[in-house]
């Protein structure tokens, strides 16, 4: 029997049960092969001692590991939301989740390489940065590979994401029916989609006839680029009546630095964000927000890279999900 603070094995598992390891390792997997009787008392033997399959060690032996790899930046929480709906749509497929973060100093590659060492059935990439299309398709030749949050395009991957254009474009059309005009847009910077946000407002504010309205800050898709944009446009001759930013983050560092110099939110300037993340719901905070529906992403993630993994996929597809705008109280009628 394993001592305490040993790891139980499946060795534990026979000997308690009374039984072969390979009969306990057939009970264990589902398959044919022992009796009814048998499979009970080892699921039972299992159960009992705390067993847990060890999918690493598994993973070098069968060709499904049942692991599907995760790579997500650390530093964004909207793909913190999307980690989080990734583990409620994997709960019972029989399928787990690794993952590996993308950092400062950890290029998105690296995270996915790691998780193709830990030999995972399949990749799920969350709005990755830095991998193009030709990196992109040789992690895919290593292994069944989808894209979440992102708009990449390599023939052989999967794309799950929400019309970005179609989100901007309900965020602008909200703040005109409200009697804006001067609305300013603060955008990602090098950041996934931030070009794509950056157009689709340009295209927003000409079908609105505002073309020559447009006014575009820099930032960097967090908080201390929402600071810089306020700093900016409070140093300018005149501020906007409403700013639309690349995310909540900046969103949020925007709206916390003009309320400390003691602009009105939403009464002097409203503020819009997009990926309706946890700091959009903060209680003095409630932030107008693009929703892109992680949970349903993330359903489809999940379900195109299991069908993958065991062939079972068509060809890859594109697969586009509906925005929806979460209005609440940061967002509100042009100042007279």
């Amino acid at each position: 029997m394993a001592g305490s603070g040993d790891r139980v094995t499946i060795v534990d598992v026979a000997r308690a049960a009374g039984t072969s390891v390979s009969s306990a390792s057939v009970a264990l997997r589902g398959e044919p092969g022992v009796s009814e009787k048998t499979r009970e008392r080892v699921m039972r033997t299992a159960d009992r001692l705390g067993y847990r399959p060890d999918q690493r060690a598994r993973s070098l032996r069968v060709q499904n590991s049942k692991l599907l790899g995760v790579t997500f930046t650390i530093s964004q929480a909207f793909h913190a939301k999307v980690v989080e709906h990734l583990y409620q749509a994997v709960a019972g497929t029989g399928y787990d989740l690794v993952l590996s973060a993308a950092t400062e100093t950890r290029h998105g590659l690296e995270a996915a390489h790691a998780l193709l060492e830990d030999r995972c059935a399949a990749l799920i990439l969350v709005s990755p940065e830095e991998i193009g299309d030709h990196e992109l398709a040789a992690l895919s030749r290593q292994a069944p590979t989808v894209t979440v949050g992102s708009q990449l395009h390599a023939t052989s991957v999967d794309s799950v994401h929400v019309d970005e254009r179609q989100g901007i474009a309900m965020a602008v059309e909200h703040l005109v029916s409200l009697g804006h005009r001067d609305i300013c847009h603060v955008d990602g910077g090098r950041a996934v989609l931030s070009r794509t946000r950056r157009e689709s407002y340009l295209d927003a504010m000409a079908e609105h006839g505002l073309a020559d309205r447009v006014r575009i800050i820099g930032g960097n898709a967090d908080e201390n680029s929402g600071v810089a944009a306020a700093t900016e446009l409070l140093a300018g001759p005149s501020l906007p009546t409403a700013v639309l930013a690349y995310n909540d983050m900046t969103a949020f560092g925007l709206l916390f630095a003009l309320r400390i110099r003691g602009i009105d939110v939403p009464g002097d300037v409203s503020v819009v964000g997009y990926d309706d993340t946890r700091l959009a719901t903060l209680r003095n905070v409630e932030l107008t927000s693009v929703s892109q529906d992680p949970a349903e992403q993330a359903a489809t993630a999940v379900q195109r890279a299991i069908a993958r993994a065991e062939g079972q996929a068509a060809p890859a597809g594109e697969f586009v999900t509906p925005p929806r705008l979460v209005v609440r109280q940061s967002s509100g009628r042009a100042p007279r």
